[in-house]
């Protein structure tokens, strides 16, 4: 088969990804070694996309109400209600919420429907959620939104500083080309996070500070700059403003010891190439653009910015957040980076599309737009490829308001979840391997995503969707594209007129692109401009504000939202290593469920002491907002206070794990960017009174108070709790697993334990482990049992454990080569190795992506340290 460039649906790295069919519906995955952005590089997460295709639990029709339909009379019917509310009510009684993981033409043909024919700036995405204060930092300070540094950077650099980014989960690729720069170069590398994240693996020094207190420990860096350095004033305004807020902040506000301070500073001040690299943990705060441009003034004060080794480095945590900014897909923005507010800006688009009316402000950012369905301004909503009645704040008040709007379609690849459960007209979009389109990672670089797989059931593109109703709405002459190269073409047409007016986006050059030459497209970064050193911007003292000279701004930092006695502890939430946002993907890859295969809370020793709280105890979470209900894990990688919990689990795989619920919809002003990673709450024991853990090579049918459910190679696995047991537990287990057979049972009423098992002609079909706590077992010794061999004994089926002649692997560490915790262990111990190359010449264990390597690590300072007590 024809093996296919095309690039990865996941983070803003952009990396490149061979793709080759197999003939029967699925894919072989490999790095590209010739894109720039990973050079063959891939983590796990994208090494196993081969294992997310297919046509499990996809939406394979239209439906309306839950019903099968057409796709003429589903898109008849959205055209109509969207055309009558309109009518009725004004553009501005309709909204669209989109997605990051749209393809640049998908957003291109959403964003001019909404805002140049419909007339209102009612489109958001969830890239609001993402990267709104970077984009809202930047506009302040450059006068655009631009991103002026490159990945190669990285690797040029004296110094790099991670600010709330745990690059080594979350842009794993770009954390190892920033890994080998270290090791060749000695490139210093520092980790300002109030957790101990797996990047401090390769950090030199580690500034666990205050959470929220990021500005005040830039603008202390700012005063420094200016106690001891030549300020670059010449093509700087504000700096004085600046300078007298950096100075006027108290060092305790960082809750950092004074030689941490001082060993920061030198580290920054006596490196000529600096680069510094956030993301979510900066911008997720109700004063996340103040946050961005405390590091940006550090960066321009100083002159370290847009030359080789050096800059401010926003990275992006959806693969194509950069490209929808890129066609205005933000509420506030317009196509190319052009101002929504500025009449000369909104004319020319206007002029250029040749639309009927034009959004003339803003439209409504993502909490204010769901708060406007709940109160009835919105009347018709359109979700497309993002589920926000799982990954908004406020998760549950945002799903009340959109199952009480007047008219919901949803358009999505998955026939079920939380929010497409809400949906009057739902429409299968097609998913990764069968798009055809654009993406731009976050040093600017477009990329084609190019098509594997044939769409399942009656999917189409989204912008072929989106332009179908434009169509039916009565404007067929702007929606008439027949291939997504005349979407790209028109968008970088655009582009060229936005450059015209002093836009930093122009790709004007490949206006003129065709099919053929689009299908091979090669991935190029913008600018092409003259005077750009190496793709770079402002090196030159430059910038796109009205002056020419870069913004400085006066920054007062400010605490994060106080607790209070009802709600102690500050929630930080965030992502695990091998799983990605609602897990539509990563969840139904086998390997990627085993690392992390139920959600869970991070809890301080003192704090687990202080609540009663055992590890692998089930804890109840409450906030003013929502509740969740959670698995304990003890921890000295967060603070007292301060716990930590993912947000990848959704109403489809736990029973409370929508840690969104419990968020607050507070946003950062400028930005409208809520603030994610700081909700006050209160934390209990949740009194379960049995617990369990089931397998099935069905479907696993949870009806009980805790559950959370992963995919296995050929099943599923669950994770159960109640607070009261069943009167029947061999009834419960039918009802469980769907099956009617007799199991096997072994119960022993002393010890509260049952076990079940149903066997069929010596292969196992499920089995249920209860006891009176967290059961105790090898989870993947159970879980390879299910359909192996045909002479299962019952007595082997029910053991829980492996015989002596199998090995348990244990909990899964390298998910790249499978490789568990039990056999590191053995390997260390037994061949006494001592560094994490070692193992990984012994068992290939973080050879690959090197995301376990932190793990692995850890072991070994275990066995270091159990080998020392011994001697």
């Amino acid at each position: 088969m024809q093996t296919i460039r095309t690039t990865c649906p996941y983070c803003g790295v952009g990396c490149g990804v061979l793709a080759t069919p197999d003939g029967r519906g699925g894919l072989g995955v490999a790095g590209d070694p010739g894109h720039p952005a990973n050079r063959g590089r891939l983590c796990v997460k994208g090494a196993a996309l081969g294992e997310t295709v297919g046509h499990a639990g996809r939406l394979l029709a239209p439906r309306i109400h839950d019903r099968e339909a057409g796709w003429d009379e589903a898109l008849g019917l959205v055209a109509r209600r969207f055309s009558e509310t309109i009518a009725e009510h004004g553009p501005d009684s309709v909204g669209f919420y989109v997605s990051g993981q749209l393809l640049t033409e998908d957003y291109y043909v959403a964003n001019k429907l909404m805002k140049g024919f419909i007339g209102s700036g009612n489109i958001d995405t969830n890239s609001r959620l993402c990267m709104a204060s970077a984009v809202a930092g930047q506009r302040r300070a450059f006068g655009s939104d631009t991103v002026p540094g490159l990945y190669e950077d990285l690797e040029l650099a004296d110094t790099v500083v991670l600010v709330g980014s745990n690059l080594a989960w979350c842009h794993p690729v770009l954390y190892q080309r920033l890994a080998a720069a270290r090791a060749v170069r000695g490139t210093r590398v520092v980790v300002v996070d109030p957790r101990r994240t797996a990047s401090c693996d390769i950090a030199d020094l580690h500034l666990p500070l205050a959470p929220g207190s990021d500005a005040a420990l830039f603008n202390l860096l700012l005063a420094e700059i200016g106690r001891i350095s030549e300020l670059c004033v010449d093509n700087l305004e504000g700096i004085e403003d600046a300078m007298a807020a950096a100075r006027a902040t108290s060092p305790s506000a960082t809750g950092l010891a004074h030689s941490q301070l001082r060993q920061f500073f030198d580290l920054w001040l006596h490196s000529d190439k600096v680069v510094t690299v956030w993301s979510q943990g900066v911008n997720q705060s109700d004063s996340g653009t103040d946050k961005v441009n405390a590091i940006l003034n550090c960066h321009l004060a100083s002159g370290r910015i847009g030359r080789p080794g050096m800059g401010p480095f926003s990275v992006t945590g959806q693969p194509n957040a950069m490209g929808g900014r890129e066609v205005g897909g933000l509420a506030n923005m317009l196509a190319c980076h052009l101002e929504i507010e500025n009449p000369a800006h909104r004319a020319a688009v206007r002029a250029f599309w040749n639309a009927p009316r034009m959004a003339e402000r803003p439209g409504l950012k993502a909490v204010d737009m769901f708060r406007a369905v709940e109160d009835g301004r919105i009347k018709a909503l359109w979700i497309i490829c993002t589920n926000p009645a799982a990954t908004m704040p406020e998760a549950d008040r945002v799903a009340r308001a959109i199952a009480g709007c007047d008219f919901t379609v949803v358009s999505d690849i998955m026939a079920r979840t939380d929010t497409l459960r809400l949906a009057h007209v739902a429409l299968p979009a097609t998913g990764w391997g069968e798009k055809d389109g654009t993406v731009t990672n976050s040093e600017r670089r477009i990329s084609r995503q190019r098509r594997s797989l044939s769409p399942v059931g009656q999917a189409r593109d989204d912008w072929r969707i989106l332009a179908e109703v434009g169509r039916r709405m009565g404007w067929a002459e702007a929606f008439a594209w027949r291939h997504p190269a005349q979407v790209f073409a028109e968008h970088a047409a655009l582009s060229g007129i936005a450059g015209g007016l002093g836009s930093d986006f122009d790709i004007s050059a490949h206006a003129g692109i065709t099919p053929a030459e689009y299908d091979a497209l090669a991935p190029f970064l913008w600018p092409h401009s003259a005077g750009r050193q190496g793709g770079r911007f402002f090196g030159d003292g430059r910038f796109h504000t009205p002056s020419g000279r870069g913004r400085m701004v006066a920054v007062t930092p400010r605490p994060p939202r106080p607790v209070d006695a009802d709600h102690p502890f500050r929630l930080n939430t965030g992502r695990v290593r091998d799983h990605w946002h609602t897990m539509t993907r990563t969840g139904l890859s086998p390997r990627l469920s085993r690392h992390l295969a139920e959600p869970f809370l991070e809890l301080h020793p003192d704090d687990a002491a202080r609540l009663g709280l055992q590890p692998a105890s089930l804890a109840e979470i409450v906030s003013p907002h929502g509740r969740a209900v959670l698995r304990v894990l003890v921890s000295g990688r967060v603070a007292p206070g301060h716990p930590f919990a993912p947000m990848h689990w959704t109403g489809e795989t736990a029973a409370s794990g929508r840690v969104d619920a419990l968020v607050p919809g507070a946003v950062d002003p400028v930005s409208g960017q809520p603030a994610l990673k700081s909700a006050a709450v209160a934390i209990r024991p949740f009194a379960a009174r049995w617990f369990g853990f089931a397998v099935s090579a069905g479907r696993i049918r949870p009806d009980c108070d805790y559950w959370a459910r992963a995919t296995l190679p050929r099943g599923e696995q669950a994770e159960l709790a109640g607070l009261a047991p069943p009167q029947d537990w061999t009834a419960h287990a039918r009802a469980l697993f769907g099956l009617s057979d007799e199991p096997l049972v072994l119960q022993d009423r002393a010890r509260g334990q049952v076990r079940l098992a149903f066997l069929h002609e010596g292969r196992l079909q499920a089995a249920l482990f209860v006891a009176p706590g967290p059961v105790a077992l090898s989870r993947s010794h159970v879980a390879a049992l299910l359909g192996e061999g045909a002479t299962l004994s019952g007595a082997e089926a029910l053991a829980g454990r492996p015989g002596a002649d199998r090995p348990d692997e244990g909990a899964l560490v390298c998910a790249c080569f499978g490789i568990g915790v039990n056999s590191i262990v053995q390997a260390i111990a037994s061949r006494r190795l001592t560094s994490v190359e070692a193992v990984g010449q012994a068992l290939r264990a973080g050879t690959n992506c090197g995301s376990c390597r932190p793990e692995i690590r850890a072991l070994l300072d275990a066995g270091t340290a159990c080998r020392t007590a011994a001697e």
